[in-house]
């Protein structure tokens, strides 16, 4: 493949995901960090695209992105502690959190361990496949699967018992 053909097919797949890269972050921080973290993203994708199967992207660059936020909250973290009580939050709940509103719900999620809860949020709010979910995750379909089934029985189970 010439570096123009590799140029133009980045900058198609670029355009393509760009927007969903961006909802995916906008939920996770504050909006003013999404356009720089959207592009530190789609920096990194294009140093390692030979890393990337052909219509795995979309998992991949979740993955990407994942790394990202959690390189911000904990370049951010110790300002938050001093700060979350005086701000007013400038950027959109995530979708986990909106779920969390429910008090009940929001015990029964935190039953979960943060592979269940990470796996059940890219499969429920961000609308993954179990094998693109898989793949973000960095593991088996199978094990993908198995743990979303479990992570789904013990929050039926937790709910169940409020009931």
């Amino acid at each position: 493949m010439t570096k123009a053909s590799e140029q133009a097919q980045f900058t198609s797949t670029y355009r393509e995901l760009l927007p969903a890269i961006s909802r995916y972050l906008s939920r996770r921080v504050p909006e003013r960090e999404v356009e720089d973290l959207a592009a530190q993203t789609f920096e990194i994708a294009w140093r390692k695209r030979a890393d990337v199967n052909a219509g795995e992207e979309l998992p991949w660059l979740y993955r990407i992105a994942s790394f990202q936020v959690a390189n911000y909250r904990r370049k951010h973290q110790s300002a938050v502690r001093y700060l979350v009580l005086s701000l007013v939050p400038e950027s959109a709940p995530s979708a986990e959190s909106l779920a969390i509103f429910d008090i009940d719900l929001a015990a029964a999620w935190r039953t979960l361990t943060a592979p269940e809860q990470s796996l059940l949020a890219l499969v429920v709010f961000e609308g993954l496949s179990v094998q693109d979910a898989a793949t973000a995750s960095e593991i088996s379909a199978n094990a993908a699967s198995i743990r979303l089934h479990r992570a789904r029985k013990k929050l039926a189970d937790q709910l169940a018992t409020k009931d």
